[in-house]
């Protein structure tokens, strides 16, 4: 009896008609959403190459990464068209099918046979003919003048003169036309923009902090050292580390040339941008860039950079401020956007020193008084660590391409939002506070400010394994300088860490109860630090009695906090039981006491409820 196997229908259709259908859908497969998904599916049967596929999904610009996918798309057309059956069979699995509707339709014109209406497509313009144009259009021209007409030359014609040959030093066109820069010569008196000086055609002095510099301006337009100081050649971004403003990482901001920024300069036509590197899609294609000697005063003046490129190579880098842009634009739009929808938010929501924020699964709150470099400073705290805004958006770990201003939202709102209604605000590169002044106050900013059972500055203890620090008393156990060591670790990590063997199996609370207390003191310290924490007004920290009048007279047994912390201390408890029963009678004296009186009254249930889950919790009780 034979094997009853199911053919895929794909197995129907021949290589040419499948080659030919990929041909005509990879404009419309490049325009698919979130295609990251369907770049996994391809690297995953290596179908793409890898540095293609890296920047690809690292690129957050919508328009950019269409034209990415299609690169890819267009790649393995043509260096690896023998695969395409295996395009279609990995692309056309469920779990992909289910994310992207446009290849559903595609697997439904292979299968009912209307993707037949590409076959009688025009062919392709073959090398052999390009070769044949001029040819024909010099036989064409020779006719013309020996009738002696004139004829103007067509737009392809034109085109086609202004290309480059392959000796030819020229760069090859552009879309734009660079602006033609006009010099002149400085009247008497004049003390106005040198850089459109006759004296300053070839070079500009610049300054960076207190650092002064040459800058070459053909050298700046080809990229790479262009500023002289000191003896020493420098790139921009160089020169300006050296000049100690590093950490702006902006230097078309913070190098000058007579207080004007280069980045004016830049915009206004004076200064040509280095040019970006770009990748070709033709093989073993050799691009000259040239440089004018007649133009290149420096006497170290470089020679034109020769540069090869292959096949795999087919994407533009983007550098990081073009990015930067793209991103706040997107960011911008989503914002206007969404307050178009839904309105403004209430204001006093944003009014509180801390926010509560969000990304994707991720939760933390932000500091204001931290967020100070923007994307630098670790500004947002979680359950186990203090974290930049852009560390913050790595922790969401389905998030790809993610960008904190536009991905970190506080009560629906980006972070974009927040700084363009200035809720936040980033100091200015002067800035000399310890937030802003070195990135050796980085180590400062991985505890809290404040201590974590008090919430007040001072002298603090920090914790080695978590972002938490303390007042040397207001740890349990209280801490004493000259014990400690290299590292600290408090109580909650302790007990974290060694919760596994301290507990290894469920209890009843009955068991719990009637366990000595000798070997769960610490269990005990992490309960009275849950209950210090939590009682923020210190209603139950002190004795009542010499706070409330009249209370000895309704509650004959008063208890506080600070009265069980000196029993456990002077080690008064044996058993658990007696431990836990004193904790309760601080809930019950409240209720007793407080029974017309909500707002005690609550508070007082509030911090058994805290008490209750957490000695549940530590004790695994069931």
């Amino acid at each position: 009896m034979g094997a009853n196997l199911q053919m895929d229908p794909l197995d129907f259709l021949n290589k040419e008609d499948l080659i030919r259908f990929f041909h005509c859908k990879k404009t419309e497969m490049s325009c698919m959403e979130e295609p990251n998904i369907f770049l996994h599916q391809l690297r995953d049967h290596n179908l793409v190459p890898e540095k293609l596929y890296k920047k690809v999904v690292k690129m957050r610009c919508k328009e950019k990464r269409k034209d990415g996918v299609y690169q890819i798309l267009d790649w393995l057309e043509k260096e690896r068209s023998d695969s395409v059956y295996l395009f279609w069979t990995c692309v056309f699995k469920d779990h992909i099918l289910q994310k992207y509707p446009v290849l559903r339709l595609l697997r439904n014109s292979l299968m009912d046979g209307s993707f037949r209406v590409y076959e009688n497509l025009p062919d392709p313009v073959g090398q052999t003919e390009r070769e044949n144009e001029p040819a024909q259009i010099k036989e064409t021209t020779a006719k013309e003048k020996k009738k002696g007409t004139k004829r103007k030359k067509s737009a392809e014609e034109t085109e086609e003169d202004e290309q480059p040959g392959p000796s030819c030093p020229s760069t090859p066109n552009l879309k734009k036309p660079a602006k033609k820069l006009m010099f002149s010569s400085p009247k008497k008196g004049d003390k106005g923009d040198i850089w459109t000086w006759a004296l300053f055609k070839s070079h500009l002095p610049v300054t960076c902090g207190d650092k002064e510099g040459t800058l070459y301006r053909d050298k700046l337009a080809r990229g790479g050292k262009c500023i002289l100081s000191n003896r020493r050649w420098f790139t921009p971004a160089s020169f300006e580390n050296f000049a100690g403003k590093g950490r702006s990482k902006n230097w078309k901001l913070s190098i000058r040339c007579q207080k004007t920024p280069l980045q004016k300069l830049i915009k206004d036509g004076h200064l040509q941008s280095p040019l970006r590197k770009r990748r070709c899609v033709k093989e073993s294609q050799q691009v000259l860039l040239p440089v004018s000697s007649s133009e290149s005063s420096s006497p170290h003046s470089e020679s034109s950079a020769e540069m090869e490129h292959s096949g795999e190579e087919v994407l533009e880098e983007q550098s990081e401020e073009e990015e930067e842009e793209s991103e706040e634009d997107e960011a911008e739009a989503e914002d206007e956007a969404e307050e178009g929808e839904t309105g403004p938010v209430d204001p006093s929501l944003f009014q509180t020193p801390s926010l509560p924020v969000r990304c994707g699964s991720v939760s933390g709150v932000l500091y204001k008084c931290r967020f100070a470099s923007g994307s630098r400073s670790k500004s947002i705290r979680t359950e186990e660590c203090w974290l930049t805004p852009e560390e913050f958006v790595k922790q969401e770990l389905t998030l790809i391409d993610g960008h904190w201003k536009k991905d970190i939202r506080c009560h629906g709102k980006t972070l974009n939002y927040l700084l363009k209604k200035k809720i936040l605000s980033v100091h200015s590169l002067l800035c000399i506070c310890s937030l802003c002044s070195s990135n050796d106050q980085a180590q400062d900013q991985d505890n809290d400010d404040e201590c974590f059972i008090c919430n007040t500055e001072g002298d603090l203890l920090c914790c080695d394994e978590c972002p938490r620090a303390f007042h040397n008393q207001c740890h349990l156990p209280a801490v004493q300088d000259d014990s400690l060591g290299e590292k600290w670790v408090c109580t909650f990590c302790v007990l974290k860490a060694n919760q596994s063997w301290w507990q290894p199996t469920q209890m009843t609370e009955e068991e719990a109860l009637g366990s000595s207390i000798s070997q769960y003191i610490l269990h005990c310290q992490y309960l009275l630090l849950c209950m210090y924490k939590e009682d923020i007004e210190h209603v139950f920290t002190g004795d009542p009695t010499k706070t409330i009048s009249g209370y000895s007279k309704v509650i004959p047994d008063p208890m506080w906090l600070d009265r069980v912390k000196t029993k456990l201390q002077n080690k008064q408890y044996k058993t658990l039981d007696q431990f836990v029963s004193d904790v309760r009678l601080i809930f019950r004296n409240c209720h007793n006491f407080n029974k017309g009186n909500d707002v005690f009254d609550k508070l007082g249930s509030r911090l058994e409820e805290v008490f209750e889950k957490e000695f549940q919790t530590i004790f695994d009780i069931h």
